[in-house]
């Protein structure tokens, strides 16, 4: 994959206190050592089972500003899994579905094709979360995820391309590279529950543990992770409406670049105590190579 846009501008508040701190110390929730295979729900599950198992494994860690190794160019989905890029989308009222499926779908669409070159790209999922209003029963409007975890593992992957495209699309473009990008972006500037990124560098596959999603009509595959000190942390502080970000979340080469990572909401020590609340909306893309 290759940026062909340029290099975000420097956020206006970059010089302020406690934004310009190299980093923060936060908790984050891993999954404990030796969990039975963890299962969780997209909607409200049979009465006496928990919508998600698997008991957390908290963990205090250093949650590195990304801004000023991004701001020289060193960050890309290639290299640690996800990118940061400056983009004011045309849509202001997200509200709307058929507005953000007329104009905001698109406007993602030609995004994904112009920062990774791609030659198709097929939003699949969109998700809209709200840290005071949202919540898991509300398939409109869901709450911030606050466990470490990827959204596609190396066999709900492929199995996406099957879901999306017909059979026999689906087995051509199979056999050349493809990824699933999520795109997120923030619809206020983010004063609580940020995202924090891991490093795909620094991510073991021992670190993994295959996850059930459960939808009504299907059982897909997340990742769930288990704690490792070598995990390098990453954030984004003060993230605005006119900025994105992209994680990858599968990407069938597997040389020579980042296949995915991982990323969660943490509660961020500078949070003020009136901060508003967290509001965003976030899609799922396959993207594919000729």
């Amino acid at each position: 994959m290759s940026t062909v846009l340029a290099a975000p501008p420097a956020h206006p508040d970059a010089q302020a206190l406690p934004f310009a701190a190299p980093s923060v110390e936060a908790e984050l929730n891993y999954l404990a050592p030796g969990t039975v295979r963890p299962v969780n729900y997209t909607f409200e599950p049979p009465a006496g089972i928990p919508w998600s198992s698997g008991t957390l494994d908290p963990r205090r860690v250093t949650i590195h500003n990304a801004r000023p190794l991004a701001q020289n160019g060193g960050i890309s989905l290639d290299k640690q899994g996800f990118q940061h890029v400056a983009h004011a989308s045309a849509l202001h009222d997200f509200s709307d579905e058929a507005q953000i499926r007329d104009v905001y779908l698109p406007e993602a669409e030609a995004l994904l094709r112009t920062i990774t070159g791609a030659a198709k790209v097929v939003i699949f999922d969109h998700t809209l979360r709200d840290s005071a209003r949202g919540s898991r029963a509300n398939a409109a409007l869901r709450e911030p995820v606050r466990r470490v975890h990827n959204d596609q593992t190396f066999v709900s992957g492929p199995r996406r391309v099957r879901d999306h495209l017909d059979a026999d699309e689906a087995a051509q473009r199979l056999q050349r590279r493809f990824a699933i990008i999520n795109l997120w972006r923030p619809l206020n500037e983010v004063e609580q529950l940020p995202l924090a990124l891991c490093d795909a560098r620094s991510i073991a596959p021992d670190d993994l543990v295959p996850t059930d999603l459960v939808y009504r009509d299907k059982t897909g595959e997340t990742y769930s992770f288990l704690a490792n000190a070598r995990h390098r942390w990453f954030y984004f502080p003060r993230l605005r409406a006119d900025e994105v970000l992209l994680l990858k979340i599968y990407d069938s080469r597997e040389e020579g670049t980042a296949r995915f990572t991982a990323h969660t909401a943490f509660d961020d020590p500078h949070t003020p105590d009136d901060a508003a609340p967290r509001r965003s909306i976030e899609l799922r893309a396959l993207v594919f190579w000729d």
